[in-house]
Formats: C-alpha cells, structure tokens, sequence
C-alpha cells in the first residue's frame, strides 16, 4: 500500500526490493514497466517493448505450417476439418442411437411438406426443395460441429432468394404461358437459385480462408432476431395470395410488403372459395397441433408431425374430390423421381448475384452459428465458428451442383431436433433416408397435394420468429440501446426488404457502439483509506485525494473517434490550454481538481486498444504537461496500446521510468515526488 495513514514504517529499500518472493514480502518498491521486463519477463526483450520483428513472426508461422506436413499434423488438421473422426469413436451407442434415429426421422418428415413449401418461396418448383432437404444436411453431417444443428431449407433464405430471382427473371407481362414456356422459365429461375447457392458458397468459403469466422459477432442477437420476425411478416404476407388462389405476381423490392397487401385486397373478390376453404382448413389444423407440440413438449414421446399429416389428408381430399379440374385448385404436379444430373451454374450469372449472394452468406452464417452456439452452450460442448463457415460453404457450393438453392440452419427443425432427442449429427443421416425415399419411391403419392396446403405450411412454420416480439419488453428493462437496435432493425426489414434492413441494421448497430464510446466519463480516481484499492471518487466522500495528484482512468478504446474527447476531458482536469474553462465538469467531487495539478497519473487498464491518431494525441499530451511542469505517469497499458504509444515517439516525451504496472505502483512513485523530503513513502503493499 502506497502512503497509507496508519501504515507504519516502511521497511528499507533493499528490503522492499527484494522481490525474488513478492507474495512473501508485505512491501515492495514500485514496479516500472522496464524493471519488471528486467525481473520477470525475457531477457532478450527490449526495455521499450517494442514490437515483435516481422522476421520472427513469419518464422513461427513458416514453422507452424511445416509442421501440418508431417504425419501427426496432417492427422490433426484431418480430424481438424472432419469433425465425425473426433466424436463418432466416443459415440455411446446404446445410449444415443434410438434418439438420434427417432429425432432424424421425425426432422425427415417435416422436411418433405416444409422444403416443397420454401421451394414455392423461392420462386422453384416444389421438388427443389426435396434436393436442398438432402444434400445440405449429408453434408453438413459430415463437416459440421453443431450437434443438435438441422439444416435444409430456412424460410428467410428461401424468402431472400424467391426476390432475388423474380428480379433476375421476372415473368412475362402477359402471364399466361404454355407448358413449354413455363418449364424454361422455371429452368432460368432454377439456374439462378443454384447460382446464388454457389456464389454465397463461394464467398462463406473465402471467408473461411481469410479466417473471418469472427464477422458473426457484428450479427448481433437482437439484428439477427429483428430480421428473422421482420422476415417471418413478409413470408405471411407474401403467401396471401397463395391462400385466397390469387394468381398475382410478387412483389419485390422496397415496399413490396404493403404492395402485395394493396394487390390482395384489390383482388380479394377473385379468390377462390375452394382454394379459401382449403386453407383455413389447413391452419385449423396446424395451428393448434404447432401448440400442442410445444405446450407438451416434455409430455409427448415425439412431437406430432401435423404437416405430413396434412399433407396426407389434403392430397387424398384433393384426389377424391378432383378439386384440381372442378375447381381448378393449383397442384403441386408430378415430383420427378431420382436426383438431377449435377453441373455448374451458369458462371456469367455469378457478376449479377453477387451483391445478392453477400447478404445471403452473411444471414446463413449468423443464424446458423448463432443456433449452434446456443445448443453447444446448453449441452456444453464447443463449436468452431471457422469450421462453421467451412461447413456451409462447402453444403451450398456443393449442393448448387445439384440445382439447391441457398440453405442455412433452421430455427424450427433444430428445435424440433432437440425436442424429439437427438444428441449427435447423425440424425441427419436418418433425416436424410427418409428423404430419400420420398425423392426414389414417394414422389407419386404428392401428386395432388394443393399448393395453397404448402402456403400454410410455410405460415405455420414462422410461428417461433413470430413469439421472438414477446421478448422486446424484457430486453427494454435490460439494455434500452438492444432495444432501439431491434426496433430499427425490424422496421427497416418491413419497411424496405429483408436485405436493406440487414444492412440497416448492421450499421446502426455499430453505430451504438461508436457512439458508447464517445459518451463515456473520465474516472478521477481516489484511494480508499485502509486499502491498497484506488476508487472513482464519485463513489464514496470517504475516498482520500492527495493534493497536487491527481489519477485519471480513460475506460474506453483511445482511437480518431475518441481523441478530441480525451483531449478535452484531460485539458480540463489538470488545467492546460482553456478546456478547464470551456468544457462543463463530468465528474467527482466539487473540490477534485481544486489544487493544481502537479502529478497525474493516467491509469490506461480500461484502454483496450490505440491507433495512430490516439497514440499521437497521449505523445501531445506528455508534451503539454512537461511544458506546464506537470509530471505525467501511465500505468497499467497492455502490450498492444504500449507497443503503438513507443511506435508513436512517447518515449522522446517520457522516460521508461515514467511507464508503471499499476496505478498503485504509479501512485507510490507520486506521492515520493510530491513529498521528497518527507519519509519514505515509495513502497506498495502487496
């Protein structure tokens, strides 16, 4: 403890200094940043702490490559990049085999009905979706770290998509196509689908590349759950016309939501009774079993699949009844049987999907790794964000082979997953037989399933983006500015489109952030008597303030958006220029900064990093307070922020002995220099 009242005399310097057993020793001499480089780290490191040489650096990484070539690290990096080598020889069979079979099928079967619906929202025809229920998750299965994740078709994707390509090719004016001619449309428009899959493969897989799996932590929870319920609206709205048997076209662009809303009221007296009764039918139904499901959840042995019951009960309504031809209710059609034969997407098409395929990429990652961080937090096991981005990149490359189109994690079928028990990524591999067998067998059977069954399907399943709105009064108690993000972040997706309000909303976010680090106050700190602790003494009267020494804490980065601040707040605590004069106080006690200023101490723990600019500015300020005779001390600066403040020149202003470990280290070196022939205050308790 530095200069305690109370604290009895201090023992002799060469007792203090010896600090082979610190912990052992009640008092020490302060600790300058070059002493303690001298006693505890290397011995070849410089004083000054200057930055590593680029040479040594790309020697160990040169090093770290080299050893991946060797027998024992091109085995790591395969266990690295195949997660199924690192958990299926610790696979309990007995205990998790009927889980992960009974949860796979029952995620299959709601695969069938959801990924012909999303199929119908991506603007394809239905048995698209079956390929993209199939070969994203087997390969996911084989790449993905996510244990309890689901993958397949994802309405936000699907609704993003759908826009995209009715802008790449929009239908005729006319509207009334022979067969031909809406088989090349849905050819084109199944081209440009699989393009966008393969471009946002593409760029998750640069992303991998580059290392970048961190870019999802700009995705934060409330722009990820904003756009999914600002998503989940559009998806309603844009199935109206599918539910009343509306033949409109889709809206896209800014608006398209309230214009699809003008269209369907405009052509409201066309609907059709039949495709009307069929619907309301189909959500009398879903609704309550999607309720049923959740309410009971712990209750039931497997959650009821309402949607292939559906879809069973209204192919056969449709068959018996031949809706199709009496009342020309809109059928699904033949589902050709077995897979397509795989080729490239059109590359001349990748330059126009590309600033579609950005957006797309970056919503597949967030959800995707943002759910598999939730479920890996909830079972404790770990996920690797990079080897996430490796995962989907490949599935939607790889898959756009296959004509799929873009595909993520599901909200819906992972919690379906969890739900039914499931416990390893095997699941998908029974998710995925029974898929199969729809595409080489099952096919016929969902022949006269009506579209406007799909329609509701795709409505019910938006049932958990819709129930996120119930959280925004808990998140207005805890964070007022998450609040304003989600708000802005949802209407901008209604608003405008699901791509400009990501967009909005990922800007105003960082906008938050920028913004709390301009508002943040300068803590004058003051010592708590008895203790070594130092305290903003705003806190508590009680905290003592040694004349003529004043201890300051910047806690914020120190960087060109922040240096004005920190000019101004540090001009008017020690009086320098006419900040003292212009700028209004910001806190601590009426009498803080009464005595002038002899000694400061700039406490840098809360200082995370420094750029050029803010580096500049801490040399200027040593400059001004040697000019005006105040002696300055930096305590506490990381190795980063230090290494940046001795590139900048600090040291030309400052001595390394001015440089400390703490404040309590800085603050005993001040109270000797304010007191020189007084007793010997210059130890710390430790």
């Amino acid at each position: 403890m530095s200069g305690l009242p109370g604290a009895g005399t201090s023992p002799g310097l060469g007792e203090a200094s010896d600090l082979k057993f610190p912990l052992g020793a009640k008092f020490r001499e302060p600790l300058t940043e070059a002493r303690f480089q001298r006693l505890f780290g290397d011995a070849e490191q410089a004083p000054e702490l200057l930055a590593e040489p680029r040479s040594s650096r790309l020697c160990r990484r040169w090093r770290r490559l080299a050893s991946a070539c060797s027998g024992p690290g091109a085995w790591r990096l395969l266990r690295a990049r195949l997660p199924p080598l690192r958990w299926l020889p610790h696979y309990r069979w007995r205990a998790w085999l009927l889980g992960d079979a009974v949860a796979g099928v029952t995620v299959g079967i709601v695969h069938v009905p959801q990924g012909m619906a999303f199929a119908l929202l991506t603007s394809v025809p239905p048995v698209f979706g079956l390929y993209t229920s199939f070969f994203p998750v087997l390969i996911y299965t084989l790449l993905g770290t996510g244990r309890h994740l689901s993958t397949g078709t994802f309405a936000v994707l699907s609704l993003m998509t759908g826009s995209a390509v009715e802008r790449l090719v929009p239908e005729p004016l006319g509207g009334n196509l022979s067969g031909i001619e809406r088989e090349q449309l849905d050819a084109q428009r199944v081209g440009s689908a699989a393009a966008l899959a393969f471009g946002s493969g593409a760029l998750m897989l640069g992303m991998f590349a580059l290392q970048l799996g961190v870019l999802s932590t700009f995705l934060s929870e409330p722009v990820v759950k904003a756009l999914t319920s600002g998503a989940a609206l559009h998806v309603l709205v844009s199935q109206l016309p599918s539910l009343l048997g509306l033949p409109l076209p889709r809206q896209i662009g800014c608006f398209s939501l309230f214009k699809t809303l003008a269209a369907v009221l405009t052509a409201l007296p066309r609907s059709s009774p039949a495709e009307l009764t069929i619907s309301a039918l189909s959500l009398a139904l879903l609704v309550p079993v999607k309720e049923l499901n959740v309410r009971f959840r712990d209750k039931l042995p497997t959650p009821i699949p309402g949607e292939i019951v559906m879809v069973l009960l209204a192919s056969v309504l449709c068959f018996t009844s031949s809706l199709d031809t009496r009342y020309n209710v809109q059928i699904v059609g033949l589902l050709p049987g077995g897979f397509p034969q795989p080729h490239l997407p059109d590359l001349a098409e990748l330059p126009r999907i590309l600033a579609d395929s950005l957006p797309i990429a970056l919503v597949t990652f967030a959800v995707s790794a943002s759910l598999a961080s939730i479920y890996a937090d909830k079972y404790s096991y770990t996920i690797d964000s990079n080897q996430e981005l490796l995962a989907h990149g490949i599935s939607n490359l790889i898959s756009s082979l296959f004509s799929c189109f873009p595909n993520s994690a599901t909200l819906a079928t992972t919690s379906l997953l969890v739900d039914a028990g499931g416990n390893t990524q095997l699941a998908g591999l029974f998710s995925c037989i029974v898929v199969l067998s729809v595409l080489l067998w099952l096919g016929p059977f969902f022949y006269y399933l009506p579209k406007a069954v799909l329609a509701c399907i795709n409505i019910s399943s938006m049932r958990q983006m819709f129930f996120q709105m119930q959280e925004l009064p808990q998140l207005w108690r805890i964070s007022r500015m998450d609040f304003a993000v989600w708000m802005v972040t949802w209407v901008a997706v209604v608003i405008l489109s699901v791509d400009l309000g990501l967009a909005v909303g990922v800007v105003f976010s960082m906008m938050t952030v920028v913004c709390r680090t301009q508002r943040v106050q300068c803590l004058a700190l003051g010592l708590a008597e008895g203790t070594e602790l130092y305290r903003p003494l705003e806190e508590s009267h009680k905290l003592l303030k040694v004349p003529g020494l004043c201890i300051l804490r910047y806690p914020t980065p120190l960087y060109f958006g922040t240096r004005g601040q920190f000019r101004r707040i540090l001009e008017w605590h020690l009086g320098l220029g006419e900040g003292r004069k212009e700028t209004p106080k910001l806190d601590g006690p009426p009498d803080a900064v009464a005595e002038p200023v002899r000694v400061v101490v700039l406490d840098c723990s809360g200082i995370t990093f420094a750029d050029a600019a803010g580096a500049r500015e801490v040399v200027q300020l040593a400059r001004r307070c040697r000019d005006a005779g105040i002696h300055l001390l930096l305590a506490q600066c990381n190795a980063s922020v230090l290494r940046t403040l001795t590139q900048a020149g600090l040291l030309d202003r400052v001595t390394p002995e001015q440089l400390f470990v703490s404040v309590q280290d800085a603050a005993a070196h001040a109270l000797e220099r304010l007191e020189p022939t007084g007793p010997k205050t210059c130890t710390v308790w430790v």
